[in-house]
């Protein structure tokens, strides 16, 4: 775990899906806790798709590891908005995530907005499983969960939570 995170990775072993935020907003940051502000839709949509069987808040993170499910960040800066954020910030991002992939094998790791595959990795990209994998991991973009990406209807969030967790079961 990185110390200088203000929101701790959730990882253990029996991961079958990591989820890869974007960074920590101001909320989550203040919160101590991912995914915190309550116009995030996150939790929601992990619920709505069916990752967790009830309804959990940010407060419980650590409970997703009794589904098979963990988090991470692309870059630990916690910022105003996913804009504020530098190449600089990402770096060494690569390597965490190879880690990951390699100690807890997940099945997928699911990238909560475009640009945190895209500031890892670089490039343009579109959502739904890509090409490439770290080991054996799948890789696949969703929307962003933000309440910045409310142009994003609910209903084309939860179809690529689905198809992530069709993926993953």
């Amino acid at each position: 775990m990185d110390a200088s995170a203000a929101i701790p990775d959730v990882l253990g072993p029996g991961v079958r899906v990591v989820f890869c935020g974007i960074n920590p907003g101001r909320v989550s940051a203040a919160a101590e806790a991912p995914f915190a502000n309550p116009r995030n839709d996150f939790w929601r949509l992990l619920h709505a798709a069916g990752f967790t069987p009830r309804l959990l808040g940010p407060e419980e993170a650590r409970e997703l590891l009794r589904y098979g499910v963990g988090l991470t960040n692309a870059a630990r800066r916690t910022t105003k908005g996913s804009g504020d954020l530098r190449k600089a910030d990402f770096v060494g991002a690569v390597e965490r995530l190879e880690e990951i992939a390699r100690s807890w094998q997940p099945k997928a790791i699911g990238f909560v907005g475009k640009i945190a595959y895209a500031g890892i990795f670089g490039g343009r990209v579109d959502h739904g499983l890509q090409k490439s994998t770290l080991d054996d991991t799948a890789l696949f973009v969703l929307p962003s969960t933000s309440p910045a990406n409310a142009a994003v209807p609910w209903e084309e969030r939860l179809r690529w939570f689905q198809a992530l967790r069709a993926l993953v079961s």
